[in-house]
């Protein structure tokens, strides 16, 4: 199993980068997704020249800050997914956001960690 570690600062509020992450059916942060839906704890992306993709929302503490979620359903074949979020506050408009992914078979990990960076640009985009 391999683990992916990402931590990235962003100049925003950690309010602002955590809701972003805390609106489970929000896309627009999502490479190729045009829709997320939401059904019980199972989040679906409906991805361009993807398919679909469903991931089960294991924790959401918005207190913390935390979010944990697994790929459930993937037209890659996963044995094992396991991802965190966690932000941050560093300063008022200063947020740090670490983002780890378990992943396995192992030859996944640059798929994974790919998604993840650009989902980091997108945010910064979005936020800075």
């Amino acid at each position: 199993m391999k683990l992916i570690k990402i931590q990235t600062k962003f100049n925003c509020s950690a309010d602002d980068l955590w809701n972003l992450f805390s609106d489970v059916t929000r896309s627009d942060w999502v490479p190729f997704a045009k829709d997320i839906l939401l059904e019980d704890n199972i989040r679906t992306f409906i991805m361009d020249g993807v398919g679909e993709i469903k991931e089960q929302i294991i924790d959401l503490n918005n207190e913390k800050k935390t979010l944990s979620y697994s790929v459930i359903k993937s037209p890659a074949p996963l044995n094992h997914h396991l991802a965190k979020i966690l932000v941050l506050a560093e300063a008022e408009n200063r947020a740090t956001l670490i983002w780890t992914s378990e992943v396995e078979p192992d030859h996944f990990e640059q798929l994974i960690k790919d998604g993840m960076e650009s989902s980091i640009t997108l945010i910064k985009k979005i936020l800075e």
